[in-house]
């Protein structure tokens, strides 16, 4: 349909590729086989699903518009599994996010998969490791292409599958099970709450189809044997005393939460960072955590329409987390897990961008639908300068051979390449003009300024908090003071160019995309895609308005903030850092143990979870449940014992029995 029939190759390539390297690697067992055509096999897979999803931007966002607005397009779909009135569908849906996500998906996982030639070279399950990036890009593909809530529900586990696969690849580590473990579990518990949304919105709706989306005729949906989601009729209808389209849409957010590590479940992503350093790249970077963000922005037509207060919920949810995440990144001695936390705070300044979009009268303000745009630009620019952040990270620990900062000072001598990439990234997070996260970022703090002075302002400390943290891991890993007994052992460098190309394409990207953004004034980079197609409630499409007031101020706060990580960090014996602990030793403390959240659920884990609810239920099962089980079969037991003696065999013990019956009977009746 469309010329689009080709983009089912986007989602069968990397299945393929999947099935092939892990059936090879499963069946050739000890005997192995060549790991290099594992990656060749995986990379190529990717290579021509990064073309096809190339192709695919091109062509879609080439096509002609009506009102500024894209067609939403369903090159597939069929009934999978009907269900009475409801059914079950699978398919592909190209609408202006999905698209979007097939370009930064492709492009952060093929740079991953190059990547991983270097790093992972040598490591053993080699080829099991490039099984597994196929598994996690086929899952997340077919998330953001799904024609429906269901379909995107099943590729959603199936992502948390690969994740967990992925994560515990060091399988033999305590730490990697314990990590993949928790990365499971409290994304499963944070999935039980979304699948129970589904099931009401389905159920209320009288569909799981995406036909409430922006350009999808529905019409057209019908002829394709897709049900029309009736969101306006469940929109009168309640559920327990509660409307049933925001429970359903905030129980949804929940599950989206758990994915995105919103607060308070957030607490599997750092623990992840337990698994190679490329997939936290791929994984917790720039693929897996935004997918909260895009099933936001997949059910946004509903969301504004019908649960509009609903949104607070997701703006005060995202604007703390950013706080928090933020402030422990400010502590952390780690380099993986203060990446971790600034993909947290930056993934909540998305979920504040698109609460900041609460109703279709505000979407046909001015300023009302800039959140949502922004909050979808800025996760396309945040994928590839985070993806790069990571894959430095990656070149680091694979010189120095520790996490620890403590022994990475002075890299920028050794390391010239991931230096300039690393410092270009930091530019771009911070929000600095010509570097693609000042277009976003800065767009994102516009929209909550006018949704909220304050919110505006609070977010705006928390960028000049990104700035800070950012540049003090700059700083602590090119600039600080040189580990020279560990140097003498082993002279730090980069790798080969199997690692190197990902930075330098990664920082092209970052450098171009914000270079012309800035100059068109914003409006290049979010009308090229015009992310979601938001339109306002003329029927016209959103346009993006530059606000020169608030780039001017993030863009000072952001300087500002860089200057004062300059001053205390790019001195070798940082005075001013170590005079700033021994003044505030418990908040460093407080901020570096992540502000004793993970104790926090341990206590409730054990003492409550454990000690208190699973040892009742234990008691109420061995006591009641089985001691009623138990006197049922002793009761059924001594019952017939008791008969036993009356069942003997002999004739005349039952001839005298049957007398005295026929004699009480007849005395019975002489009586009455």
């Amino acid at each position: 349909m469309n010329n689009f029939g080709y983009t089912i190759w986007i989602l069968l390539l990397p299945l393929l590729s999947f099935l092939v390297v892990g059936l090879i690697d499963y069946f050739r067992g000890k005997k192995g086989w060549n790991p290099n055509l594992a990656a060749g096999i995986g990379t190529c897979s990717l290579g021509a699903v990064t073309v096809l999803s190339y192709i695919t931007a091109f062509l879609y966002f080439g096509l002609d518009r009506v009102d500024g607005v894209l067609p939403t397009l369903v090159p597939y779909n069929f009934t999978w599994l009907p269900l009475g009135s409801l059914h079950f569908d699978l398919g592909i849906l190209l609408d202006p996010i999905s698209v979007m996500m097939l370009v930064v998906i492709s492009t952060v996982s093929l740079m991953v998969h190059i990547y991983s030639f270097g790093y992972m070279h040598g490591e053993k399950g080699f080829q099991r490791y490039y099984a597994f990036l196929s598994l996690f890009t086929f899952s997340m593909l077919g998330l953001v292409l799904a024609t429906n809530i269901f379909q995107m529900y099943m590729f959603w586990e199936l992502v948390g599958v690969s994740s967990y696969l992925l994560i515990g690849f060091y399988y033999t580590l305590g730490a990697a099970i314990h990590a993949s473990k928790k990365a499971f579990i409290v994304t499963r518990f944070a999935d039980g709450f979304f699948l129970v949304g589904i099931l009401i919105f389905g159920y209320y709706t009288g569909s799981f189809n995406f036909t409430f989306a922006n350009g999808l005729d529905p019409q057209v949906a019908s002829e394709m044997g897709m049900t029309v989601c009736n969101a306006a009729a469940a929109s009168k209808e309640t559920f327990f005393g509660l409307m049933v389209l925001p429970t359903a849409l905030v129980l949804m957010f929940i599950g989206g939460a758990g994915k995105s590590a919103m607060f308070p479940l957030h607490i599997w992503l750092p623990d992840a960072m337990e698994g190679p350093t490329p997939v936290s790249a791929l994984i917790h970077a720039a693929t897996m955590v935004v997918a909260g963000v895009f099933q936001i922005a997949r059910m946004f037509p509903l969301w504004v329409e019908y649960a509009p207060q609903a949104m607070t919920i997701v703006v005060v949810v995202g604007a703390f987390t950013a706080f928090y995440a933020a402030a422990v990144a400010c502590a952390q001695s780690d380099i993986k897990r203060g990446l971790a936390f600034s993909t947290i705070s930056q993934i909540a300044f998305m979920m504040v961008a698109l609460g900041a979009c609460t109703s279709m009268e505000l979407t046909h303000h001015e300023h009302g639908g800039l959140g949502y745009l922004a909050g979808m630009f800025h996760l396309f620019t945040h994928a590839m300068f985070k993806a790069c952040l990571f894959l430095c990270a990656g070149v680091i620990i694979h010189a120095v051979h520790t996490n620890e900062m403590s022994a990475m000072g002075g890299l920028r001598k050794y390391m010239p390449v991931t230096n300039w990439t690393f410092f270009i990234s930091c530019l771009a997070i911070s929000g600095i003009p010509f570097f693609s996260g000042f277009s976003s970022k800065d767009e994102i703090i516009s929209a909550c300024m006018h949704y909220s002075p304050v919110l505006g302002w609070f977010m705006t400390g928390v960028a000049a908090m990104t700035a800070f943290y950012m540049f003090r891991l700059y700083y602590c890993i090119f600039w600080g003071k040189e580990n020279k007994e560990l140097h003498a052992h082993h002279t730090p460098g980069e790798h080969s160019w199997a690692m190197k190309f990902p930075l330098i394409f990664l920082t092209v990207i970052t450098v171009g995309v914000g270079v012309i953004t800035t100059i068109s004034g914003f409006g290049w980079g979010m009308e090229w895609a015009s992310f979601g197609n938001l339109v306002t409630a003329s029927g016209k499409a959103y346009t993006v308005h530059f606000d020169l007031a608030t780039a001017a101020i993030s863009t000072i706060v952001a300087v500002c903030s860089i200057a004062l990580a300059t001053f205390i960090y790019i001195r070798e014996d940082q005075p001013v850092a170590d005079r700033l602990y021994k003044t505030f030793p418990r908040l460093h403390k407080w901020a570096k143990n992540r502000f004793y959240m993970d104790d926090v659920y341990q206590w409730v884990t054990h003492k409550v979870m454990f000690g208190v609810i699973s040892k009742t239920a234990r008691w109420i099962d061995n006591t009641i449940i089985n001691g009623l089980i138990d006197f049922t079969a002793w009761s059924a037991n001594e019952g017939g014992e008791s008969l036993r003696s009356s069942q003997s065999g002999d004739v005349r013990h039952y001839a005298v029995w049957f007398l005295s019956g026929a004699v009480g009977l007849t005395l019975l009746l002489l009586c009455i």
